[in-house]
């Protein structure tokens, strides 16, 4: 699904091997070029050469900024994954459910897409929301 940025621009939508690059700099904070490709080359046979590009390309689409440490440089993500998450959830949610975030939630209680564990900590953390907690 395609990601609109706080500019308006629309970002194309990740791959599932850039979303793994994505998940190893959420996960780290900042990394290097290095740092993400010891994390995604556990699961994946990829050249760092590869890892390099994917990460040049995130950059261009929106995706992640880098500064320069000598010669080394230091990705970080543009917004948090759950920013990122609760914007495709939106567009979910106004293209299939009609803008309605109750038809989504009782869509997925219905078919048993959230458990009552799930349910339990959704309502413990609007409970808390309301309250003026986090």
């Amino acid at each position: 699904m395609t990601q609109r940025t706080t500019s308006g621009r629309v970002r194309p939508p990740l791959t599932d091997l850039e979303n793994e690059v994505m998940q190893a700099v959420w996960d780290g904070g900042t990394c290097t070029v290095e740092a993400v490709h010891r994390i995604v080359s556990c699961k994946r046979d990829l050249k760092e050469t590869s890892t390099r590009t994917l990460l040049r390309r995130l950059e261009q689409k929106g995706y992640l900024k880098h500064e320069s440490d000598g010669r080394a440089y230091i990705y970080r993500a543009v917004e948090p994954a759950r920013s990122l998450a609760a914007r495709a959830v939106r567009q979910i949610i106004d293209r299939f459910c009609l803008g309605s975030v109750e038809e989504l939630v009782s869509g997925m209680v219905e078919a048993k897409v959230l458990n009552k564990g799930d349910i339990d900590a959704l309502e413990k953390f609007v409970r808390n929301h309301r309250s003026g907690g986090k």
